[in-house]
């Protein structure tokens, strides 16, 4: 097991009023869930998350913002806030995550900050049908491709404890496979009442049975334990990288609290890891 690992930061700049139906999601506008809403996040903010996220150890930071995908005016505050961010925080691989996207929109991120895209494929894709219905698995596949066609790294993984089978899991990792993200990241179904979604949370030892089998079928890519991470191992956290992993996201996520940003960067180094 490596001893490095690497850190990356979310940075929630457009929140809520998703028009997708993704059952698992809290940003839908189907659900009635009680989290903050806004189009934009003032970019002195963002600034200030680089500035604590690079401080605390990330080297990533992921701009995301809410919604199907990108059009011209969205793709413009991405791009802008990414030049501000590059400017002012140095040292930081800027990620975007904004949804479907064409070829022209992801130059046009390359072209202003952006290193790496995030697009998650979420899960198997007859099983998707399942979870969302106002867009297809096709075109996040086609967004993924899109992603390594105009150089950028791409970052794509999936949400497990959605009621699919462990064969469905097989499945979703191979069709994965056959992208070669250079980052995969593993999300764990966060319960929340007021989704569609109604399943308990998965048991620790079966999520950490999903990160032995990433690791796997992909013996030398970059395995990030990202959503989920401390509602579902919560003190057994630090096992995740005996079962392969070797990256986590610190601080929040989308729209619920992750642990302290300071705590694992010193639970991390207490236990012998090398950040970075």
């Amino acid at each position: 097991m490596s001893k490095r690992v690497f850190l990356c930061s979310i940075c929630n700049i457009s929140s809520g009023n998703c028009s997708e139906d993704c059952k698992f999601c809290t940003q839908s506008v189907y659900h009635n869930t009680q989290i903050e809403k806004y189009k934009t996040k003032p970019t002195e903010e963002i600034i200030e998350e680089a500035k604590t996220a690079k401080k605390n150890g990330a080297y990533g930071f992921c701009l995301v913002t809410s919604g199907v995908g990108l059009d011209k005016k969205k793709r413009e505050y991405v791009a802008q806030n990414a030049k501000v961010v590059k400017a002012e925080v140095s040292g930081l691989k800027l990620i975007g995550c904004n949804g479907l996207a064409s070829v022209e929109d992801l130059q046009y991120l390359k072209d202003n900050g952006i290193d790496n895209y995030n697009h998650n494929l979420e899960t198997e894709k007859d099983f998707y049908e399942t979870i969302c219905t106002t867009h297809d698995w096709e075109e996040r596949f086609q967004t993924c491709k899109n992603v390594k066609e105009v150089g950028l790294k791409l970052v794509s993984g999936g949400i497990f404890g959605m009621g699919e089978s462990e064969d469905e899991r097989k499945k979703f990792f191979d069709q994965l496979a056959l992208l070669q993200p250079d980052t995969i990241p593993l999300n764990f179904f966060h319960p929340n009442a007021e989704l569609a979604l109604t399943q308990d949370k998965i048991d620790p030892d079966e999520a950490l049975k999903v990160i032995e089998y990433a690791r796997s079928i992909f013996p030398e890519k970059r395995i990030m334990v990202a959503g989920g991470r401390e509602v579902t191992f919560k003190e057994r956290w630090l096992e995740i990288f005996d079962a392969g992993a070797n990256a986590i996201v610190i601080g929040n996520y989308l729209t619920t609290k992750g642990e302290v940003i300071s705590k694992d960067k010193e639970e991390l180094e207490k236990a012998g890891f090398i950040l970075g």
